[in-house]
C-alpha cells in the first residue's frame, strides 16, 4: 500500500487543477509543438522537434507524479487549535545548544511556500515532534544514528 501524502485542502485543489490543466490544455499544446516541428523536415537534426519531445516527457512525468499524489492524498488542516504539533502545523524549534529558532511547515513538499521550509511528518524529526507542544524538549535519532534534542518554541495551527 502506498504511503498517504498529507495535504491541505488548498494544496490538493491546486495540484488537482494543475493535473487537469496538464492533461487537457498541456497535452494539446505539446502535440501542436511536435506537429509544427515535424513539418520542418529531417527529424534527426531538428532541434525544435527534440526539444518538444523532451518537454512532452517532462510533462508526462509531472502528470504521473501528480496523479500518484492525488490518489494517495489525505486531507489535513493544520493542528486542531490546541497548540499541539500535527501535520499542517507551522512549528518553530530550537536545537539544544543553539540560539537560532528555525521555522517549518510540517507537511508535504507540495505544500511549500516561499518563506517556509517544509519538514515531512514522516521524517525522524517530524515524527518526533508530532503531539508535542511549546516548551517540550524532544529527542530524536538522525539517520546517521546521532541523537539530537530540540525544543518546541511555538506551534501555529
Amino acid at each position: 500500500m502506498a504511503d498517504k501524502v498529507q495535504l491541505s485542502q488548498a494544496a490538493y485543489d491546486r495540484l488537482k487543477a494543475e493535473h487537469e490543466d496538464l492533461t487537457t490544455r498541456g497535452r494539446v499544446d505539446i502535440a501542436r509543438k511536435i506537429e509544427t516541428a515535424r513539418e520542418l523536415g529531417d527529424l534527426s537534426e531538428n532541434g525544435d522537434y527534440h526539444a518538444a519531445k523532451e518537454e512532452k516527457g517532462k510533462m508526462e512525468g509531472r502528470i504521473g507524479h501528480l496523479a500518484r499524489i492525488l490518489r494517495d492524498a489525505e486531507i489535513v488542516e493544520g493542528g486542531d487549535g490546541t497548540g499541539v504539533v500535527a501535520p499542517g502545523s507551522v512549528v518553530e524549534i530550537r536545537y539544544d545548544g543553539d540560539d537560532d529558532v528555525e521555522r517549518y511547515l510540517l507537511g508535504s513538499i507540495e505544500e511549500r511556500v516561499a518563506d517556509l521550509e517544509v519538514m515531512s511528518p514522516g521524517s525522524p524529526l517530524g515524527e518526533a515532534l508530532l503531539g508535542h507542544k511549546p516548551g517540550d524538549v524532544v529527542q530524536y535519532q538522525t539517520p546517521s544514528g546521532a541523537t539530537l534534542a530540540v525544543e518546541v518554541v511555538s506551534v501555529e495551527s
